[in-house]
């Protein structure tokens, strides 16, 4: 198969080399501002794993042309942080063709909806199949241009969702080769509400704003980072995230259980769980505080939670601490920025039964 990946930070890297190793034709773009692991991929011909996957994997194309990356796509990935979504479909927007699948992944929070919305596709626009997932299939590292380490790859959990829904299934058949444990969600509200990063991220940096700012992230993010107190913050806010999905009818599981079934964790307990989870091991922290686990994960993440809360009538105390917390840390108002939200995906005005027929 033909397969286009936009995206060419750790996680595209990874989705290409795992999709070039399994015999694919694989494309790889990003745009010109990042040209370093681009350059290194198009020298050596192809992109060096090690990790949980590892060898070489051949990649047909490596560049910064869209309409080279596209050319007879059949299948294309769109992977990065939320704030690349947008960008990545203006960038594909009147270039797809009746028949081509997208897949954005992770969906960050109404992935998909924001997607469609800027490839200029109608919601329920299904000529062009469009989906998301409920996160990256790897934990994963760019190591030097070129080389990627993985963590781990998911054994199980990670959720899929095509929008409208009714391609699920056949979307999940198209990627079985290279993501067998890969499983269908009831609607993109699912993934996204499924998305555990928003959760996890944020406290931990939060909680850690002070080591990371003096030692430049010089410790281990999840084994140093991750006190009984940490914890307690995440499953705090992981509740929230719970109830709002089920006021969707929608049953989110907390991020432990979910953990356990990715391989990611041992054990449900939201403190040594993660300060012993083996595809956590040797994570270090961001060197500094203005990084996506902030800019994305509050902008982006836990205001879409908040405001999706506050729509259906759910309330997020702890979510919204976070928010005020980050923004007071950060000097930017992340709420007021309002980058995903109900109102920018075209949902505001749907009740509680109407989104979760998405």
């Amino acid at each position: 198969m033909k397969i286009t990946v936009l995206g060419a930070g750790a996680g595209g890297t990874a989705v290409a080399f795992d999709c070039a190793a399994h015999g694919h034709d694989v494309r790889l773009f990003d745009f010109e501002q990042f040209p370093d692991n681009i350059a290194a991929i198009a020298e050596q011909g192809g992109i060096r794993a090690e990790g949980d996957v590892s060898g070489f994997g051949s990649v047909v194309y490596s560049g910064h042309d869209i309409d080279l990356a596209l050319q007879d796509a059949e299948l294309i990935y769109v992977v990065g942080p939320a704030y690349s979504t947008e960008p990545f479909g203006n960038a594909v927007a009147g270039k797809l063709s009746a028949g081509q699948t997208v897949i954005v992944s992770p969906g960050s929070c109404g992935g998909a909806l924001a997607f469609k919305r800027s490839a200029g596709l109608a919601v329920d626009d299904d000529s062009i199949r469009v989906a998301e997932t409920s996160t990256l299939h790897y934990a994963v590292r760019l190591v030097e241009p070129g080389s990627i380490r993985v963590f781990l790859k998911l054994k199980a959990g990670n959720l899929l969702a095509a929008l409208p829904r009714n391609h699920t299934h056949e979307i999940l058949e198209l990627v079985a080769d290279v993501y067998p444990s890969m499983e269908p969600a009831e609607s993109v509200l699912q993934t996204s509400l499924q998305n555990a990063n928003p959760i996890i991220h944020p406290a931990v940096t939060l909680s850690n704003a002070a080591r990371i700012e003096m030692t430049a992230g010089n410790f281990l993010f999840y084994e140093d980072g991750v006190s009984d107190s940490v914890g307690r913050l995440i499953e705090a806010l992981d509740k929230e995230r719970i109830a709002i999905g089920a006021k969707l009818g929608i049953d989110v599981l907390p991020d432990p259980e979910m953990g356990m079934r990715q391989g990611y964790m041992l054990e449900t307990n939201y403190g040594s769980g993660y300060r012993k989870a083996p595809g956590f091991l040797g994570i270090g922290a961001q060197p500094q505080l203005d990084h996506r686990y902030l800019n994305e994960d509050v902008g982006y993440g836990l205001v879409f939670m908040s405001t999706l809360g506050e729509q259906i009538g759910v309330a997020t105390p702890g979510i919204d601490a976070v928010i005020n917390v980050a923004s007071i840390v950060m000097a930017h108002d992340y709420r007021a920025e309002a980058l995903r939200t109900p109102g920018t995906l075209g949902i505001a005005d749907l009740s509680a039964e109407e989104l979760a027929a998405l």
